[in-house]
Parts: structure tokens; C-alpha cells; sequence
């Protein structure tokens, strides 16, 4: 039996061993998941809320193992894990909330005689796909919806980081949902998993939290059958501040754009647009938080971690490099303890970086800040708005009324106004252009797991 060995980031020691599934096992999940499915979705919505309740209570009462979990595997702080497990746990809850308020519709047709009956039914079979940087908070905030709507769910964690998906289908199992309606396949080989997947005619629909690239083929696939997706890509969101910003709040905000989870976020503030009256301000006060940084093994208590493995050092280190050598400069940078592992980088403050360098139009996903400087309005939307993805944005203004003004300008799915974060689980998270289709979270959440349907019934 083939097994596929999970790593601590930190440390680069194996933590634990999981199965590694092939093509072939993965395809026969499918055949599990349809008959759960059969059952689960025939439950009372009260029922499946219940469940759904008892899961979120369960993932409070084990949170500190979880944390400890996500710690080990994803190499975050011990304090960015905690939340972020408080964080899973909410969509458990709020969707057992989402559960029975499914809507419909019953009305009379304009020509009479006809009455127009409108309803949701559980899209089926769904297979969910969720990264490594949020391995709690990415599989509940697809489970939970799934679940609530009825539907089954074939759930594949990234490589790096399955232990958690494994945890929080235990915890689901004890909770009382079924054996088949969520199953768990971690594997070396995504492709092989996905594919034998999507190819069955019973799988119904592909939730995919992901990078834009590995999304276009996804949805190359889902196309072959007309697959119901949604996709959550990638981001490159734009930190804007402006000349009347209560620059305090702003270097708060900016520290949590950035530096929750050492920057390995979709949502994470990417580049940082600081309007030329206040950039010197800026840069000094957010170089001092930066410089304070503690960096090392989360485990033992400091701030930030590793990224995830060495090889996504090396990449942003390159971007640092090349943004040196097209004019930035670094403004700040926190200590590296001696003998750090591969996988740590330095978090880093950029200045002086212009429109042009590659930082600016690559996501990062690390720890580093890159300022750019503006003074015409227009030109820093032009510059926000260039990206080809709109993820997330964030802007701090004086005035609200400007602030909410350059906010709608801003081609983004989710923008924070003097506020450095936008994840909610009562929000409908998700981007525009080519950073994604469909919402999670809110309301918004559980239709992406259902189809409705339209009873014409003769009234006369």
C-alpha cells in the first residue's frame, strides 16, 4: 500500500504517514457517496442543521488539537491556527442556521390560471479541493454548505496538509453525519484523483480553492461534462492609502493584510499603494512593526513560521531580487533566528518599488511588503485595477465617503474599508475577472450547492 508521508514545515521532520490514494480507489469512493447521498438528502433540513450544530460545538470543545495539528503540518503561529479554527468552526454553525431557511418561491402567473411553484434540490455528489494555507477553514467553509443543502461530498486536501481534513471528517462522522456522505482522499498525485472524479457522470459538482492556473484546467475539465464549479483563484489584492489616513489604523490593518498566516493568503494585501504625502509616515511606522517580528518554530511560540516548504522561499526570494534590482530597496526586515531552516524567510519591508517591478503583478503568498507611491486618484485605480484577478482590495481613507468611493471603483470581489480583513462566514467571499466564479459563506454559500427547479402547475 502506497502512503503518502506528511512533513513539518519547520522542522522538515515527517510527522505522520496517510494513505495515498490512486485513480482507481478514488473512483470507487464515488460509488459510497451517491448511495449516501440518497439517504442524506431525504433528511429534514432541522435534522441536518442538528448535525451541523453538534459538529461546530465539537470543533470549539477539540480546538486546541486542531490547532496543534494545523501548527505541525502548515507551519503557521500557534496564534493565526487558533483563530483560524474559530474561524472553521463558525461556518459549521452558520450554516446548520443556513439549513432550514432554504428558499423558494410560490406565486400566481400574470395570465392566471397558473400557479408558479419554485424549489431547491441538493446538486448531488460534490468533490471539494482545498489548498494548504487555511486546512481547516477552506474544508468547512466547502463542507458546511455541502452538507447543509444535502448534498455528499468527496473531499481532497492538499498533499501538504490532509491531517486536518482527516480530524474534521472524524469529528463530522461523531457528530452524526453518515459513513459516505464525507469522504476524505489525500494523494501525491492530484490530477489522478480529480480526473477519475470528474469523469463519472454522478459527480456533480467541483468547489475548487486553488491558483488561477490549476482553476483554467479544471474548468477545461468540468466543461467535457458541463460540470457545476465554483472556483475560489488567485488574488492580488492592492493596499490603498490616502493622503487624510489615520496612518496608525492604516499600519494596524496593513500588519493584518499581510502578515496573518506570513502572508500565505489569497486575501493577503499584496502590494501596497501609499499616497506620497504620508508614504514616508507609513514606511517608517510599518517598518518598525515589521522589524519587531519574531520569526521560528511556531511551536514555540514565535509570530511567524515558514512558509510552507523551501522551494516557495526560493521563489519569493527571487521576486525580492528582481524587485531590488528594478529600484526598490528594503526599508525593513525581521531577525532570522541562527540555524533557521530552508523555509524560513525574513519578513520584509520594500520601498521605492515602481509601477513597473514584477512584485507588483505576481502573488506573493509570503511574507514581504512592497510600497509604491501615487498622487492622482485615477491612476492608483488604474494601477489596482491592471491585475488580472480581483480577489480582495483594501483601502484606508480619512474621509468614508472616499474611502467607500475608491472602494466601488476597485474591480474586486471584497474590499476592506479601514479594516485590514474581509473573511466572514456570514459574507459572500469570492473575486472577480480571473480570481474566481460563485461565493462562499453567507447566504450566498449553499445555493452553489443547489439547483432549483420550476413547477408549472394548471390552476384553472
Amino acid at each position: 500500500m502506497s502512503t503518502l508521508t506528511v512533513f513539518n514545515p519547520a522542522t522538515g521532520e515527517p510527522i505522520d504517514e496517510v494513505h495515498d490514494f490512486t485513480g482507481e480507489e478514488a473512483a470507487a469512493l464515488v460509488n459510497t457517496a451517491q448511495a449516501a447521498f440518497e439517504q442524506w438528502w431525504r433528511t429534514s433540513p432541522r435534522h441536518r442543521s442538528e448535525v451541523l450544530i453538534d459538529a461546530y460545538q465539537r470543533m470549539n470543545d477539540d480546538a486546541e488539537r486542531l490547532r496543534d495539528l494545523i501548527v505541525a503540518e502548515n507551519g503557521k503561529s500557534r496564534s493565526d491556527a487558533a483563530a483560524e479554527v474559530a474561524y472553521a468552526s463558525e461556518f459549521f454553525r452558520w450554516y446548520a442556521e443556513e439549513a432550514v431557511r432554504a428558499p423558494g418561491y410560490y406565486g400566481e402567473a400574470p395570465a392566471g390560471g397558473v400557479r408558479n411553484v419554485v424549489t431547491r434540490h441538493p446538486v448531488g455528489v460534490a468533490v471539494l479541493i482545498t489548498p494548504w494555507n487555511f486546512p481547516a477553514a477552506m474544508a468547512t467553509r466547502k463542507i458546511g454548505p455541502a452538507l447543509a443543502a444535502g448534498c455528499s461530498v468527496l473531499l481532497k486536501p492538499a498533499s501538504e496538509t490532509p491531517l486536518t481534513a482527516f480530524a474534521i471528517a472524524e469529528i463530522l462522522a461523531k457528530a452524526g453525519v453518515p459513513d459516505g456522505v464525507v469522504q476524505v482522499a489525500a494523494t501525491s498525485k492530484a490530477s489522478r484523483v480529480v480526473t477519475a472524479w470528474l469523469q463519472d457522470e454522478r459527480v456533480r459538482k467541483l468547489s475548487f480553492t486553488g491558483s488561477t492556473g490549476v482553476g483554467r484546467r479544471l474548468l477545461a475539465q468540468c466543461s467535457e461534462r458541463v460540470v457545476n464549479t465554483s472556483m475560489e483563484l488567485g488574488g492580488n489584492a492592492p493596499f490603498i492609502i490616502t493622503a487624510d489616513a489615520d496612518i496608525d489604523a492604516a499600519v494596524q490593518g496593513a500588519m493584518l493584510a499581510k502578515f496573518r498566516n506570513g502572508g500565505q493568503a489569497c486575501t493577503a494585501a499584496n502590494r501596497f499603494y501609499v499616497h506620497d504625502a504620508v508614504a514616508e509616515e507609513f514606511a517608517d511606522k510599518f517598518g518598525q512593526r515589521i522589524s519587531a517580528l519574531t520569526v521560528g518554530n511556531p511551536v514555540e511560540g514565535y509570530q511567524i513560521g515558514p512558509v510552507i516548504h523551501a522551494e516557495a522561499a526560493q521563489e519569493i526570494q527571487a521576486l525580492i531580487d528582481k524587485a531590488l534590482e528594478q529600484g526598490g530597496s528594503i526599508a525593513a526586515r525581521a531577525q532570522l533566528p541562527q540555524g533557521a531552516g530552508k523555509a524560513f524567510l525574513a519578513p520584509t519591508l520594500l520601498t521605492g518599488v515602481p509601477s513597473r517591478a514584477e512584485i507588483l503583478s505576481e502573488e506573493i503568498f509570503g511574507p514581504v511588503a512592497p510600497v509604491a507611491t501615487w498622487s492622482e486618484e485615477d491612476e492608483v485605480i488604474a494601477e489596482a485595477n491592471a491585475a488580472e484577478v480581483g480577489l480582495a482590495s483594501y483601502v484606508y481613507a480619512g474621509s468614508l465617503r472616499r474611502a467607500m468611493h475608491i472602494g466601488e471603483r476597485l474591480e474586486a470581489g471584497m474590499v476592506g474599508v479601514n479594516r485590514g480583513i474581509v473573511s466572514d462566514p456570514s459574507a459572500p467571499f469570492g473575486g472577480v475577472k480571473q480570481a474566481g466564479i460563485g461565493r462562499e459563506g453567507g447566504s450566498f454559500g449553499i445555493e452553489e450547492f443547489t439547483e432549483i427547479q420550476y413547477l408549472s402547475v394548471d390552476w384553472s
